[in-house]
């Protein structure tokens, strides 16, 4: 992952902490539905106006499958079973199912987008995995969650695995631009039935809570996606999906600096674990670029490339 691939992923990773934060905090004032189309509405009017100024034009034909399957799929049913899991688990909980999204994305892109299955990548979503497991456990509240909300947040973390995989070959064809602008209006136009709900909602809903929906759709959902498809564009699926096991570390953290919440040792053992495994699943492609060079000379110094290559 070069660099500017690393920094817009980093960007996604904390924005996306940032919305576990944001939607426990405003899901007691509005339903699943009504936050998540207020969040795409706001997140499709910022987006759209960067497109219009930037003239960034509609997508080719062949990309418009992956857009929309990503839009609804991502950005509709990933946002509205979130909200409600949210309703019912812990913000650590959450995190922790949801987490399990990358293993499926690591596995679906080994498969249909034939990224392979490298051994580093494969332990480093183990690691990661055991660390967000131990965070999940230590910020469970003692394991008493909801049946239903653990499925809501599973649901999410499958469709927010499929709607990953099917975006990934859209980005070969549109900008990362195009496809996040008219994947989020996809996404606002599947809940679209929830607008009643909202409009009735806001008038009841303190102003805090409103500016956090507008926080969540400009933020979380217009920027980090943004940044999300420019960083898998230049990277593999299951790569960037390894990444976001640094969520939950964010996530303990920030509802320690926000909520009052003080993590205990285990969480943070279960944080550096998760950023342990990204580690890991990062050190791929320098290990490849530097042993074969030094060991078989020329010809395996031109493999990297073309490793590379394929990677973009």
């Amino acid at each position: 992952m070069d660099g500017r691939a690393l920094a817009a992923a980093s960007v996604t990773v904390l924005l996306w902490a940032s919305s576990f934060i944001a939607i426990r905090s405003s899901a007691a004032h509005f339903g699943p539905g009504a936050l998540a189309f207020g969040r795409l509405a706001v997140a499709s009017v910022v987006l759209s106006g960067l497109l219009l100024i930037r003239r960034g034009g509609f997508p080719p034909r062949k990309a418009w499958p992956g857009i929309l399957a990503s839009g609804v799929l991502w950005f509709g049913a990933y946002t509205v079973a979130l909200n409600r899991g949210e309703q019912i688990v812990d913000a650590g909980t959450a995190s922790l199912i949801v987490n399990v999204g990358p293993i499926l994305m690591a596995l679906l892109g080994g498969w249909l987008l034939k990224e392979g299955f490298p051994p580093k990548l494969m332990a480093g979503v183990a690691v990661s995995f055991a660390g967000a497991v131990v965070v999940g456990l230590s910020t469970s509240g003692g394991g008493g969650s909801s049946l239903l909300g653990v499925l809501l947040c599973l649901f999410a973390a499958v469709v927010y695995a499929v709607g990953v995989v099917v975006q990934k070959p859209a980005l070969k064809h549109a900008t990362p631009m195009q496809v996040t602008t008219f994947g989020a209006l996809a996404g606002a136009l599947v809940c679209l039935p929830f607008a009643g709900q909202l409009v009735s909602q806001v008038s009841r809903a303190p102003t805090s809570a409103t500016l956090q929906m507008v926080y969540l759709g400009v933020f979380p959902t217009a920027l980090a996606f943004t940044t999300w498809a420019y960083a898998i564009s230049r990277t593999t699926a299951g790569k960037m999906g390894a990444t976001t096991y640094a969520v939950p570390v964010l996530v303990v953290f920030m509802s320690w600096l926000f909520l009052g919440e003080v993590p205990g040792w285990l969480t943070l053992l279960g944080g550096l674990l998760c950023l342990s495994g990204v580690a890991v699943s990062r050190m791929r492609g320098n290990v490849k670029a530097q042993a074969p060079e030094d060991a078989r000379g020329s010809r395996a110094a031109a493999e990297p490339d073309a490793s590379a290559e394929s990677a973009r």
